[in-house]
């Protein structure tokens, strides 16, 4: 029997077996199936790149890029009794004078306060630059911070160099400039008033310059204005050219002529004294028009506008020790040969 590859000799014919293999010739492929594997090639080519591109965009697509913000989340402060009745950290601000008025004229209708309030007295310098008697003003508020609040009124371009060590450093307000006998005078004094009601603390207000000196210890002015049940602030009906004789008859009928009062420019107000003055516009139009230079406005205004709402609350005499020269604009200046023993004492009989 053949098979189809190979056969094995019979042994029984004593002959050495052998192997035969029969190669079968191989069919060459069909010329006409070239052109047909040729495209299922280039098929399966383009197939390939396309999956591959597919897979590659897709992946580049599902890649959500992470970019960080470096906008901060706005964390806004709660509402709460703490917020309105913190003082101004920074008294620099860009209100101007009407809506500084405007803002510092609120006032609580409830006169039980529902915290803790500790009573300050602000000390307000109005001043023409530096404060010489700084040093001596230190001295007097050591120990006593949480009782006094200061606030400076200088001329735009005077720039402070106070230590931070001191009482002073931080403490000017906003300003503009002030010109002797003029209502921006009054204007620079209104503008203390106003900066220092913005703390709800401040129940006493004291109007000094720069030229002025404490004569007592702070525990005892302190004891003095808070114990008092008056503002101090001089008001006289003073006839002759200096007193009657600079009021003009157009001011009336707000102002008459017996309504008409004079007084030292420096003053201890309660805070409701100090609300009525920031918040006034009925005097003011009339003391800026019809009080000039000749009538020294700084004199009469708050003394008279005081006089006529407010009588009752006054003590009619000022808390500052001034010496006026007669027939003189300006009060008396005492330099170092002055400032002695006998001084002082001199000072303590007449106050």
């Amino acid at each position: 029997m053949q098979s189809g590859v190979g056969s094995v000799g019979s042994l029984e014919d004593g002959k050495v077996p052998y192997a035969r293999t029969t190669i079968q010739s191989t069919r060459p492929l069909p010329l006409r199936l070239l052109p047909f594997l040729l495209l299922f090639l280039v098929v399966v080519s383009m197939y390939s790149f396309l999956s591959l591109y597919m897979s590659l965009f897709l992946k580049i697509q599902n890649v959500v890029p992470v970019v960080q913000s470096r906008i901060q989340p706005c964390v806004q402060e709660p509402c709460t009794l703490e917020k309105w009745i913190r003082p101004p950290s920074y008294l620099i601000h860009t209100m101007n004078d009407s809506e500084l008025f405007w803002r510092a004229s609120f006032v609580p209708r409830i006169k039980e306060y529902p915290f803790k309030r500790t009573p300050k007295i602000a000390f307000m310098f109005l001043t023409r630059g530096p404060l010489p008697m700084s040093p001596l003003w230190d001295k007097f508020f050591k120990g006593n911070e949480k009782l006094y609040s200061i606030y400076i009124h200088s001329s735009p371009s005077y720039d402070p160099d106070f230590p931070t060590s001191s009482a002073f450093y931080g403490r000017q307000i906003p300003s503009q400039d002030t010109e002797w006998g003029m209502m921006s005078l009054c204007d620079g004094e209104r503008r203390l008033l106003a900066n220092a009601l913005l703390d709800i603390s401040n129940e006493w207000f004291v109007l000094l310059s720069e030229a002025c000196i404490p004569l007592k210890n702070f525990s005892i002015v302190y004891e003095y204005i808070s114990r008092s049940r008056f503002s101090f602030i001089g008001a006289f009906d003073e006839p002759g050219q200096y007193g009657r004789g600079r009021y003009n008859e157009k001011m009336s009928p707000e102002v008459n002529l017996t309504e008409w009062r004079k007084g030292s420019q420096w003053f201890e107000l309660s805070r409701k004294l100090a609300v009525d003055i920031v918040q006034d516009s009925v005097y003011y139009p009339k003391f800026e028009q019809f009080c000039r230079p000749v009538c020294f406005v700084d004199e009469h205004y708050f003394q008279t506008m005081l006089s006529i709402q407010s009588p009752h609350l006054l003590a009619n005499r000022s808390l500052t020790w001034v010496v006026w020269p007669r027939h003189k604009p300006h009060p008396a200046t005492f330099g170092k040969a002055d400032v002695n023993e006998n001084f002082f004492k001199k000072i303590s009989e007449d106050s």
